[in-house]
Protein backbone atom coordinates (compact mmCIF):
# COMPACT_ATOMS: atom_id res chain seq x y z
CA UNK A 1 0.00 0.00 0.00
CA UNK A 2 1.78 3.66 -1.17
CA UNK A 3 -0.22 5.65 1.55
CA UNK A 4 2.35 7.00 3.45
CA UNK A 5 3.02 7.12 7.36
CA UNK A 6 1.88 9.64 9.73
CA UNK A 7 3.93 10.89 12.38
CA UNK A 8 3.35 13.69 14.78
CA UNK A 9 4.83 15.63 17.34
CA UNK A 10 5.14 19.31 19.67
CA UNK A 11 7.82 19.91 17.71
CA UNK A 12 10.98 18.78 15.90
CA UNK A 13 12.19 15.90 18.83
CA UNK A 14 10.02 12.86 16.71
CA UNK A 15 12.64 13.31 13.78
CA UNK A 16 14.52 10.93 16.32
CA UNK A 17 11.76 8.47 15.70
CA UNK A 18 11.29 9.69 12.04
CA UNK A 19 14.60 8.97 11.03
CA UNK A 20 14.50 5.14 12.43
CA UNK A 21 11.24 5.03 10.67
CA UNK A 22 13.00 5.93 7.50
CA UNK A 23 15.83 3.77 8.02
CA UNK A 24 14.30 0.76 9.20
CA UNK A 25 11.00 1.26 6.19
CA UNK A 26 13.20 2.55 3.45
CA UNK A 27 9.97 1.89 0.70
CA UNK A 28 7.47 3.54 3.03
CA UNK A 29 6.60 7.77 2.27
CA UNK A 30 6.34 9.87 5.74
CA UNK A 31 4.35 12.81 6.66
CA UNK A 32 5.60 14.54 9.44
CA UNK A 33 3.81 17.16 11.39
CA UNK A 34 5.70 19.15 14.09
CA UNK A 35 3.55 21.44 16.25
CA UNK A 36 6.74 23.74 16.70
CA UNK A 37 4.41 26.86 17.11
CA UNK A 38 3.33 25.71 20.10
CA UNK A 39 5.70 23.59 21.76
CA UNK A 40 6.44 23.06 24.31
CA UNK A 41 3.24 20.64 24.84
CA UNK A 42 4.80 19.19 28.63
CA UNK A 43 3.27 22.49 31.03
CA UNK A 44 0.08 22.60 29.02
CA UNK A 45 -3.39 21.48 30.44
CA UNK A 46 -4.74 17.90 29.40
CA UNK A 47 -7.51 19.44 27.66
CA UNK A 48 -5.04 21.57 25.94
CA UNK A 49 -2.80 18.66 24.77
CA UNK A 50 -6.14 16.76 23.46
CA UNK A 51 -7.18 19.73 21.72
CA UNK A 52 -3.85 20.27 19.45
CA UNK A 53 -3.37 16.86 18.88
CA UNK A 54 -6.88 16.39 17.50
CA UNK A 55 -6.27 18.97 14.86
CA UNK A 56 -2.71 17.53 13.84
CA UNK A 57 -3.89 14.38 13.31
CA UNK A 58 -7.15 15.55 11.94
CA UNK A 59 -5.18 17.49 9.50
CA UNK A 60 -2.99 14.16 8.35
CA UNK A 61 -5.43 12.08 8.00
CA UNK A 62 -7.02 14.71 5.13
CA UNK A 63 -3.58 13.55 3.81
CA UNK A 64 -4.79 10.13 3.34
CA UNK A 65 -2.26 8.04 6.37
CA UNK A 66 -2.56 4.18 6.51
CA UNK A 67 -0.71 4.15 10.09
CA UNK A 68 -0.24 6.98 12.85
CA UNK A 69 2.98 7.34 14.94
CA UNK A 70 2.70 9.32 18.08
CA UNK A 71 6.26 10.51 18.25
CA UNK A 72 5.88 12.30 21.38
CA UNK A 73 5.50 10.80 24.88
CA UNK A 74 3.40 13.94 26.26
CA UNK A 75 0.62 13.49 23.71
CA UNK A 76 1.05 9.34 24.30
CA UNK A 77 0.37 9.82 27.49
CA UNK A 78 -2.88 11.65 27.45
CA UNK A 79 -4.60 11.02 23.64
CA UNK A 80 -3.26 7.00 22.72
CA UNK A 81 -5.88 5.51 24.17
CA UNK A 82 -8.73 7.26 22.70
CA UNK A 83 -7.24 7.73 19.29
CA UNK A 84 -6.86 3.91 19.69
CA UNK A 85 -10.45 3.30 19.53
CA UNK A 86 -11.45 6.36 17.67
CA UNK A 87 -9.43 6.05 14.38
CA UNK A 88 -9.91 3.40 11.47
CA UNK A 89 -6.38 2.93 10.92
CA UNK A 90 -3.62 1.60 13.80
CA UNK A 91 -2.05 4.11 15.79
CA UNK A 92 1.32 3.71 17.74
CA UNK A 93 2.73 5.71 20.97
CA UNK A 94 6.41 5.62 22.17
CA UNK A 95 5.96 4.51 25.91
CA UNK A 96 5.01 1.30 25.46
CA UNK A 97 8.17 0.31 23.06
CA UNK A 98 10.25 2.52 25.86
CA UNK A 99 9.35 0.66 28.63
CA UNK A 100 10.00 -3.03 26.82
CA UNK A 101 13.27 -1.72 25.98
CA UNK A 102 13.96 -0.54 30.03
CA UNK A 103 13.05 -4.19 30.79
CA UNK A 104 15.36 -5.83 28.47
CA UNK A 105 17.97 -3.10 29.42
CA UNK A 106 17.72 -2.98 33.45
CA UNK A 107 20.48 -5.47 34.88
CA UNK A 108 19.63 -4.61 38.80
CA UNK A 109 16.20 -3.67 38.12
CA UNK A 110 16.42 0.06 38.68
CA UNK A 111 15.39 2.03 35.91
CA UNK A 112 15.23 6.31 35.86
CA UNK A 113 12.62 7.79 33.21
CA UNK A 114 13.01 11.67 32.36
CA UNK A 115 10.50 13.59 30.73
CA UNK A 116 8.40 16.97 30.20
CA UNK A 117 6.16 17.25 33.04
CA UNK A 118 3.05 16.09 31.57
CA UNK A 119 4.36 12.87 30.75
CA UNK A 120 5.85 12.57 34.24
CA UNK A 121 3.01 13.95 35.73
CA UNK A 122 1.01 10.87 33.68
CA UNK A 123 2.53 8.45 35.08
CA UNK A 124 2.91 6.55 31.77
CA UNK A 125 6.18 5.16 31.96
CA UNK A 126 5.93 3.67 35.38
CA UNK A 127 2.40 2.32 34.64
CA UNK A 128 3.86 0.60 31.86
CA UNK A 129 6.87 -0.68 33.06
CA UNK A 130 5.33 -2.09 35.87
CA UNK A 131 2.48 -4.29 34.26
CA UNK A 132 4.76 -6.15 32.64
CA UNK A 133 7.39 -6.22 35.15
CA UNK A 134 6.32 -5.34 38.78
CA UNK A 135 9.85 -6.09 40.49
CA UNK A 136 11.45 -2.95 38.66
CA UNK A 137 11.82 0.03 40.52
CA UNK A 138 10.78 2.96 38.67
CA UNK A 139 12.34 6.12 39.93
CA UNK A 140 10.87 9.51 37.35
CA UNK A 141 12.31 13.21 37.21
CA UNK A 142 10.50 16.17 34.69
CA UNK A 143 12.89 18.01 33.05
CA UNK A 144 11.13 21.02 31.68
CA UNK A 145 14.32 22.74 30.45
CA UNK A 146 15.29 20.24 28.21
CA UNK A 147 12.54 20.61 24.97
CA UNK A 148 12.95 24.62 25.30
CA UNK A 149 17.16 24.42 25.06
CA UNK A 150 16.65 22.10 22.02
CA UNK A 151 14.01 23.94 20.30
CA UNK A 152 16.20 26.94 20.66
CA UNK A 153 18.86 25.17 18.83
CA UNK A 154 21.01 25.41 22.20
CA UNK A 155 22.41 21.48 22.25
CA UNK A 156 26.23 21.89 23.28
CA UNK A 157 28.49 24.42 25.19
CA UNK A 158 28.24 25.40 28.71
CA UNK A 159 24.97 26.22 28.59
CA UNK A 160 23.85 23.15 27.73
CA UNK A 161 25.78 20.92 29.74
CA UNK A 162 24.93 23.77 33.17
CA UNK A 163 21.11 22.67 32.72
CA UNK A 164 21.56 18.90 31.96
CA UNK A 165 23.80 18.94 35.20
CA UNK A 166 21.13 20.79 36.81
CA UNK A 167 18.21 18.73 35.54
CA UNK A 168 19.71 15.24 36.11
CA UNK A 169 21.13 15.86 39.67
CA UNK A 170 18.19 14.78 41.53
CA UNK A 171 18.76 11.35 39.95
CA UNK A 172 22.16 10.85 41.32
CA UNK A 173 23.27 8.38 43.70
CA UNK A 174 19.75 6.33 42.91
CA UNK A 175 21.68 3.14 42.11
CA UNK A 176 19.88 3.39 38.57
CA UNK A 177 21.10 1.03 35.99
CA UNK A 178 19.03 2.30 33.22
CA UNK A 179 18.01 6.16 32.01
CA UNK A 180 15.14 6.15 29.55
CA UNK A 181 14.50 9.24 27.13
CA UNK A 182 11.02 9.54 28.01
CA UNK A 183 10.90 12.43 25.58
CA UNK A 184 11.91 12.22 21.68
CA UNK A 185 13.27 15.49 21.72
CA UNK A 186 15.94 13.78 24.48
CA UNK A 187 18.06 11.75 22.01
CA UNK A 188 19.21 15.08 20.32
CA UNK A 189 20.95 16.01 23.58
CA UNK A 190 21.58 11.91 24.48
CA UNK A 191 26.21 12.45 24.59
CA UNK A 192 25.26 15.42 27.21
CA UNK A 193 23.08 13.24 29.27
CA UNK A 194 25.12 10.21 28.66
CA UNK A 195 28.49 11.87 30.10
CA UNK A 196 26.38 13.66 33.01
CA UNK A 197 24.96 10.12 34.25
CA UNK A 198 28.15 8.22 34.03
CA UNK A 199 29.52 4.69 32.09
CA UNK A 200 27.57 2.44 34.48
CA UNK A 201 24.07 4.24 33.61
CA UNK A 202 22.66 2.83 29.88
CA UNK A 203 20.32 5.41 28.06
CA UNK A 204 17.94 4.66 26.31
CA UNK A 205 15.22 5.68 23.57
CA UNK A 206 11.80 4.40 21.98
CA UNK A 207 13.00 5.39 18.62
CA UNK A 208 14.85 1.90 17.45
CA UNK A 209 12.21 -0.01 18.81
CA UNK A 210 8.95 2.20 18.01
CA UNK A 211 9.92 1.88 14.25
CA UNK A 212 10.52 -1.68 14.73
CA UNK A 213 6.83 -2.19 15.57
CA UNK A 214 5.67 -0.15 13.37
CA UNK A 215 7.03 -2.30 10.86
CA UNK A 216 5.28 -5.47 12.45
CA UNK A 217 2.01 -3.47 12.38
CA UNK A 218 2.20 -3.08 8.72
CA UNK A 219 2.83 -6.51 8.57
CA UNK A 220 -0.18 -7.05 10.71
CA UNK A 221 -2.38 -5.45 8.93
CA UNK A 222 -1.33 -6.22 5.48
CA UNK A 223 -0.31 -2.53 4.68
CA UNK A 224 3.36 -2.27 4.10
CA UNK A 225 4.44 -0.80 0.72
CA UNK A 226 5.17 -3.42 -1.59
CA UNK A 227 5.89 -1.19 -4.68
CA UNK A 228 9.85 -0.01 -5.80
CA UNK A 229 8.48 3.32 -6.28
CA UNK A 230 10.62 6.06 -4.73
CA UNK A 231 8.98 7.10 -1.12
CA UNK A 232 8.03 10.62 -0.69
CA UNK A 233 8.81 12.29 2.42
CA UNK A 234 7.03 15.33 3.34
CA UNK A 235 7.84 17.61 6.72
CA UNK A 236 5.04 19.96 7.64
CA UNK A 237 5.55 22.74 10.87
CA UNK A 238 3.39 24.81 12.25
CA UNK A 239 6.35 27.13 13.29
CA UNK A 240 8.88 28.84 10.90
CA UNK A 241 10.23 26.98 8.40
CA UNK A 242 13.80 27.79 8.07
CA UNK A 243 14.60 27.25 11.49
CA UNK A 244 12.53 23.97 11.97
CA UNK A 245 14.61 23.14 8.83
CA UNK A 246 18.01 24.17 10.60
CA UNK A 247 17.29 22.72 13.61
CA UNK A 248 16.31 19.23 11.71
CA UNK A 249 19.88 18.89 9.79
CA UNK A 250 20.75 18.74 13.25
CA UNK A 251 18.91 15.85 14.49
CA UNK A 252 18.78 13.57 11.38
CA UNK A 253 20.16 13.04 7.57
CA UNK A 254 17.27 15.12 5.63
CA UNK A 255 15.98 12.53 2.79
CA UNK A 256 17.32 14.40 -0.51
CA UNK A 257 13.36 14.30 -1.74
CA UNK A 258 11.96 15.63 1.16
CA UNK A 259 10.00 19.00 1.17
CA UNK A 260 9.77 21.12 3.85
CA UNK A 261 6.46 23.03 4.80
CA UNK A 262 4.92 25.70 7.01
CA UNK A 263 1.01 25.33 7.63
CA UNK A 264 -1.70 26.44 9.76
CA UNK A 265 -4.07 23.97 12.02
CA UNK A 266 -7.84 23.97 11.57
CA UNK A 267 -8.89 25.15 15.19
CA UNK A 268 -11.57 21.73 16.10
CA UNK A 269 -14.59 22.59 17.64
CA UNK A 270 -14.93 21.49 21.55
Amino acid sequence: MKRPIGIIDSGVGGLTVANEVIRQLPKESIIYLGDTLRCPYGPRRKDEIKQFTFEMVNFLLDKDIKLLIIACNTITAYTLDELQKNLKIPVLGVIQPGARTAIKTTKNNKVAVIGTEGTIKSNAYYQAIRSIHPKISVVSQACPMFVPMIENGILKGPEAVSIVKESLAPLKGKGIDTLVLGCTHYPVIKELISKEMGTKVKVISSGIETAREASALLDLYGIANKSNNSPEYKFYTTGEVDSFIQLSSQIFNKPDNGTFEKVELKTLIK
